[in-house]
């Protein structure tokens, strides 16, 4: 599944950090460069990788991994796979509660 998320599909508002905007995007595992998670050019692809991993395009779980990221993914968590890790696993258990 490849998942293509747009900034209208997003339920809250980023900065759009433009000097930063044409720096490599996460990809995936492992990937040590820091997490900003104010900023558009790293939500998206970080909210596409999860989304492709648990197999689902359902606006109501980019929904619910909005909810995790802004209520706080734990400060020691500062690396994109870390913040990777953590949605990835919130969202697993999210679904295993709603499904």
């Amino acid at each position: 599944m490849d998942i293509n998320i747009k900034p209208s599909d997003l339920w809250y508002r980023y900065a759009r950090k433009k000097e930063v905007r044409e720096l490599p995007r996460f990809e995936g595992t492992p990937d040590a460069h820091p997490f900003d998670a104010n900023n558009l050019y790293e939500v998206l692809p970080m909210f596409e990788a999860v989304m492709n991993a648990v197999g689902t395009d359902d606006a109501h779980v980019l929904r619910e991994l909005e909810e995790i990221l802004n209520r706080g993914v734990p400060g020691f968590l500062t690396r994109r796979d870390e913040v990777y890790d953590y949605l990835l696993g919130s969202i697993r258990e999210v679904l295993r509660e709603d499904w």
